[in-house]
C-alpha cells in the first residue's frame, strides 16, 4: 500500500518483466530475468482493477488455451456464483462475450477473471485494487472468494480498501518508491507514527476501531489469547 505515485504499480510492472527490473527479483531462490517471459507470466494470476475480457466465447474467456473439460469450467462458474447467469445464456459457455465483456457487467466481470484465476490454479495471485470498482456485495463474494479458494498460493494486494488488507500477513507500506514499513498489520498499527497508522485513522474514528479490531482478532488467532 501506499499514497498515489509510492510505486505500487512499478512494483507490479517489474514483477510481471513489463519494465525489466534491475537488481535482484528473486521467486523461490529464481532470479525473474533468468526465465522466459512466457513462463513467468503463465505462472502468476492476476485480478486487476479493471476486469479484462476478450471477444469470443465464455469459454474461452475461462480457458483460452482450451486445455480443460466442460465440468471444470462449470465447477469454476459455481464456485464465483456465475453458473446461473452462464446458464441462463443462449448458448452457455458457448456464449458470445462481447468486446470488452460489455454485455456482462463490472461485477460479473470481474468474478469472471476470479474464476480464470481458480482453473489456473498458479501459486502466485496478484490483485490490483480489484474491487474498487465494484458494489459492496461483489467485493464481500471476491474477498470470501479469495480467502477460501486461494489459501494455497502467496497472495499480492494493492489495497483500495484499507479493510482487505488487515488479515495480511505483512503489510509493504511504499513511498517514492522505497520501503518504508513492513510488518503485521497488527504492529504497525503499535506504532502511532507510522504511515499505516495515520492512514487507518484517517478513515474515522468508528472505522479506524473497526479495522483495528480486524487487525487485533487475525493476530490472536495466530498467537492464541495473549494480546
Amino acid at each position: 500500500m501506499g499514497r498515489t505515485g509510492a510505486g505500487k504499480s512499478s512494483l507490479l510492472a517489474a514483477l510481471f518483466r513489463l519494465a525489466e527490473p534491475e537488481g535482484v527479483f528473486e521467486i523461490d531462490g529464481i532470479q525473474i530475468t533468468d526465465i522466459g517471459l512466457h513462463d513467468l507470466r503463465k505462472r502468476i494470476s492476476i485480478i486487476p482493477q479493471d476486469p479484462v475480457l476478450f471477444s469470443g466465447t465464455v469459454r474461452y474467456n475461462l480457458d483460452p488455451f482450451n486445455e480443460l473439460a466442460d465440468h471444470q469450467l462449470w465447477d469454476a462458474l459455481e464456485e464465483v456464483q456465475l453458473r446461473e447467469v452462464v446458464v441462463n445464456l443462449e448458448d452457455g459457455l458457448e456464449a458470445e462475450v462481447f468486446e470488452g465483456g460489455s454485455n456482462f457487467s463490472v461485477g460479473q466481470r470481474q468474478l469472471m477473471c476470479l474464476a480464470r484465476s481458480l482453473l489456473r490454479r498458479n501459486k502466485i495471485l496478484v490483485i490490483d485494487e480489484a474491487t474498487a470498482n465494484v458494489d459492496l456485495i461483489t467485493d464481500g463474494i471476491i474477498q470470501e472468494m479469495i480467502r477460501k479458494k486461494f489459501n494455497y498460493c502467496t497472495i499480492l494486494t494493492i489495497a483500495h480498501r484499507l479493510e482487505t488488507i488487515m488479515d495480511s500477513d505483512r503489510v509493504l507500506v511504499l513511498s517514492s518508491g522505497k520501503v518504508i514499513e513492513f510488518d503485521t498489520p497488527y504492529n504497525l498499527l503499535q506504532k502511532q507514527h507510522s504511515t499505516f497508522h495515520s492512514m487507518v485513522k484517517r478513515t474515522g474514528p468508528v472505522e479506524s476501531e473497526r479495522l483495528k479490531d480486524i487487525a487485533r482478532t487475525v493476530e490472536k488467532l495466530k498467537h492464541g489469547s495473549r494480546l
